[in-house]
């Protein structure tokens, strides 16, 4: 009797200490699976979290490369307009360049259709008042088309003339002349020496007769010192 209740004993706590034992494997199986259902959010999270912030990153960079864009743009645009200032100015610089006042340091005196009984009709040009012996130059580049006493073949009251030929059917006029440098035919540049002022001809002192014609004889002057505005030259 002793003996079989001692069996029992025993059996009943091996029953006891296998149910205990799946117990804990059961527990090790919740708690394992509830730590890889933890790690799978956690990774999930994680993932949601790299997303958003690529997501950020990118857009940041679209906006920051926009911006680039955007001042670069601004800046072509400035410096298109500096250049575009910077050659209209030296266009007009080149153009008030391209006519000069045929002498420097003058004094004007007797202006375009001014009447009075020096000459026979109006007069025809404009008189820049110089000392005798003058530098005379072109006013603009062409070809010399007359020159000579008698002004040139426009009469007497001219003196010693010169008649350039410029582009687009101007001519300009240089007239009481002391000395002639340039001959018929002779191509000279703006600003070129050509004469010196006199006091030739129907005049009553040194000065240099000027004229702007549309032919090259007398009878088509326009007003020179209007011309002259026209082409950036002050007078």
């Amino acid at each position: 009797m002793s003996k079989r209740v001692t069996s029992r004993k025993s059996l009943s706590s091996l029953v006891r200490n296998r149910a205990a034992v799946v117990a804990v494997g059961l527990s090790a199986t919740v708690a394992l699976g509830a730590g890889v259902a933890s790690a799978a959010e956690a990774g999930l999270s994680s993932s949601g979290t790299v997303t958003a912030a690529h997501a950020v990153q990118t857009q940041a960079a679209v906006q920051a490369k926009a911006a680039a864009v955007k001042k670069a743009a601004a800046t072509n645009k400035a410096a298109a307009a500096k250049k575009a200032a910077v050659s209209a100015k030296k266009t007009a610089a080149k153009t008030a360049a391209s006519w000069i006042d045929p002498v420097k340091k003058y004094t004007l005196s007797a202006t375009f259709n001014q009447a009075g009984g020096m000459w026979s009709h109006k007069h025809s040009g404009q008189d820049y008042a110089v000392p005798l012996g003058t530098d005379v130059m072109a006013a603009h580049g062409g070809t010399v088309v007359k020159a000579g006493g008698n002004g040139a073949g426009d009469g007497p009251a001219y003196g010693n003339a010169i008649v350039i030929k410029h582009g687009n059917g101007t001519y300009s006029q240089y007239a009481h002349l002391s000395r002639i440098d340039v001959k018929i035919g002779q191509v000279v540049k703006t600003g070129q020496h050509i004469a010196k002022s006199g006091n030739t001809g129907n005049s009553s002192g040194p000065h240099l007769h000027f004229e702007i014609r549309t032919t090259p004889n007398y009878g088509s002057a326009i007003d020179p010192v209007a011309f002259l505005h026209g082409k950036g030259v002050k007078v």
